[in-house]
């Protein structure tokens, strides 16, 4: 008898310990939201989080996304699901089952963004003391979005215990944005003010425009001065943004104007099928994405790789037989050069719209070309920062071809004095030749890399052989260099012009730019020296 009654009294101990370290019941709580208006229900979820009882963390979910309700009889509250023509009504604290009732005999609670927003925050403390660092590291990001005092307390209790430094930096932020919607001293919410402010960025700015209206007055200079030194940073990395967004269309200049350097320079053709070689080489990218996606797609990360010699062969192939065909006919007649390569770009693009249809054609991104990462303040994508080193890759081995090998030597021969080349030995037609295929080729890999980051259909080319030319006149005709160093200045010049002037009002400025420029240095910034192109 006397064991029996000691094992009820050790019962009794084990449970009431059990009831004392989980706190209060939040169920209570849960109930009294039915009844609650919005400003009413913030207050009642901020009082949940408080408790700290993780079991709520459904209810509170389902509560932001407008799945909580209250049964009419009694305003108790509870989790629904459908069963059938019924719902089954779930125990918020619990998640046992509380037997099934008629649609009519429950009522949705209703809730506004303000009050997601006092849910994300309460759900980011009550997450906050999670094992798993990337769940922690989540609830203090939510908290960082959505600060509120209820979860200070919270914060401060789970930056005692976190050893993780990332995780711990990131709380103290959090910590510092909650303890600014506080009742605090005026001491803590300085020192808050210098931890916000060290953020730095948008989201700093963000924080001090929200607080600003309910700070304390004493604090406010400081808030002014925190945001003043923000709004210069912002300033640098914006420049900073700019030049980027610069490099990143001139890359593409570069990619497109390359070719038409080499032929232009080399053969003295204006060569208005060059867009149609870019155009060409996108959708080499786009058959070649579609055969592995019909036969190998688990190539498809390489699909680019595989597109590259395809796209050079295919324009290339394409520039040879256009220079044995056409323009050999033409040298020395700019002019009808002009129209017959005008012609040449209608009939290709009418080929295009005739096989593949005048619609876009879908090219897809690699997963290694997918994304961006944050460089402090700005954003770097990953397609446009692997277009800047491919198209620098591509300057570089065709820079090697025309110092180093013999037939970038021949080139140069014919470029400088084709009568002498010519006289030397040097078979000047298949120089122009080769020069025209190459020139095409590289302009189908330009077409590779703008698959990525446009439209492929065939008006591709259209958009940029004017600013292909531009460049190339610009740098100095026939120059590598020159062709780099316009690419680059003419791209980072309309990102500065554009967000003042506008994209169009953009570049017709720096037509204007150019064509004052040319008045002054007829031959562009690097001009090609020798006595034939003297002359």
């Amino acid at each position: 008898m006397l064991i029996r009654l000691f094992s009820m009294i050790f019962l009794f101990l084990c449970f009431a310990a059990s009831s004392f370290a989980q706190g209060p019941d939040p169920k209570p709580l849960l109930n009294q939201l039915a009844d609650a208006n919005f400003s009413q229900a913030e207050t009642l979820v901020g009082q949940i989080a408080t408790i700290g009882d993780p079991r709520v963390v459904p209810a509170l979910e389902a509560f932001a996304e407008g799945d909580l309700y209250f049964r009419k009889s009694d305003k108790a509250v509870f989790l629904a699901k459908a069963a059938g023509s019924q719902l089954e009504l779930i125990d918020p604290v619990t998640g046992e089952s509380a037997g099934q009732v008629a649609k009519g005999a429950v009522t949705k609670i209703r809730v506004n963004n303000n009050l997601r927003r006092a849910i994300r925050a309460a759900l980011g403390g009550l997450t906050l003391m999670s094992p798993d660092r990337g769940v922690r590291l989540s609830a203090a990001d939510s908290i960082l979005r959505s600060p509120s005092a209820e979860a200070l307390e919270l914060v401060e209790a789970a930056l005692a215990k976190e050893t993780d430094a990332e995780v711990k930096a990131r709380m103290e932020e959090a910590r510092a944005v909650s303890l600014l919607s506080s009742d605090r001293s005026v001491d803590e919410k300085r020192a808050a003010i210098e931890t916000i402010s060290s953020l730095g960025g948008r989201e700093a700015m963000r924080i001090f425009s929200t607080v600003s209206s309910s700070i304390d007055e004493s604090l406010k200079p400081e808030v002014d001065k925190a945001i003043a030194k923000i709004q210069g940073q912002l300033q640098i990395w914006d420049l900073a943004q700019n030049v980027w967004y610069g490099m990143s269309l001139g890359s593409v200049l570069l990619l497109a104007a390359i070719g038409l350097a080499i032929t232009f320079g080399v053969m003295g053709i204006i060569n208005m099928a060059h867009g149609e070689m870019v155009m060409l080489g996108a959708y080499s990218t786009f058959m070649v994405q579609d055969v592995i996606r019909d036969n190998a797609p688990y190539l498809f990360d390489w699909s680019l790789a595989i597109a590259l010699p395809v796209a050079f062969l295919v324009t290339g192939l394409v520039g040879f037989v256009i220079e044995r065909g056409v323009i050999r006919f033409l040298y020395g007649r700019p002019l009808e050069t002009l129209l017959a390569t005008w012609g040449v770009s209608l009939i290709l693009q009418q080929a295009i719209r005739t096989i593949f249809g005048p619609t876009n054609q879908e090219v897809g991104n690699p997963s290694w070309m997918s994304g961006s990462f944050p460089l402090g303040g700005m954003t770097i994508t990953y397609n446009r920062m692997w277009i800047i080193v491919f198209s620098l890759t591509i300057f570089f081995t065709l820079l090697f071809v025309m110092k180093k090998t013999a037939y970038g030597l021949n080139m140069r021969a014919v470029t400088q004095n084709r009568r002498m080349a010519s006289s030397m030995g040097i078979r000047t037609p298949w120089v122009d030749a080769l020069t025209f295929a190459l020139g095409s080729g590289i302009a189908g890999i330009a077409g590779v890399a703008l698959s990525q980051i446009d439209n492929v259909s065939p008006n591709l080319g259209q958009s940029y052989i004017i600013d292909s030319f531009m460049v190339v006149v610009f740098g100095g005709v026939g120059n590598l260099w020159g062709t780099l160093v316009g690419a680059l200045s003419l791209g980072i010049l309309n990102k500065f012009l554009e967000p003042s002037v506008g994209a169009v009002l953009g570049k017709i400025l720096v037509l204007v730019l150019i064509i004052l420029f040319i008045q002054k240095r007829p031959r562009g910034l690097f001009a090609l020296k020798g006595r034939a192109v003297e002359a």
